[in-house]
């Protein structure tokens, strides 16, 4: 069983920042993806920034203000959120694809944490 718990996560005015983290806790073989994804209020759940395979992806409205990053050693991921704006808003969960020890395909969701801008 693999575990991924998000925290950082809060209220902030535009323009300010805020870094949210993940950590994954269980067994596991390897780790092929992880990132980050948000759902905002009536809107289906989109790609912010994740690494996959080596390299690193962002979603353009995005681009230049987070930046993601890992520590593989703590199997911990980070999502450095800069110059925030109200359209930031969202539930931001945390995603891993990788592989289980048997060979079976690992994928798994954090259970969310809610960031807020206000303008």
């Amino acid at each position: 069983q693999v575990q991924l718990v998000e925290s950082g996560g809060g209220l902030v005015q535009a323009g300010e920042s805020l870094r949210l983290s993940c950590v994954a806790s269980g067994i596991f073989f390897r780790v092929n993806a992880m990132g980050w994804y948000r759902q905002a209020t009536g809107k289906q759940r989109e790609l912010v920034a994740g690494f996959n395979d080596g390299s690193t992806n962002y979603a353009d409205s995005v681009k230049g203000r987070f930046t993601i990053s890992r520590d593989g050693a703590k199997n911990t991921a980070y999502l450095q959120m800069n110059s925030l704006k109200p359209e930031d808003t969202a539930v931001y969960y945390c995603h891993l694809a990788g592989l289980l020890y048997s060979g079976t395909p690992l994928t798994a969701w954090g259970q969310g944490t809610q960031v807020t801008v206000s303008s």
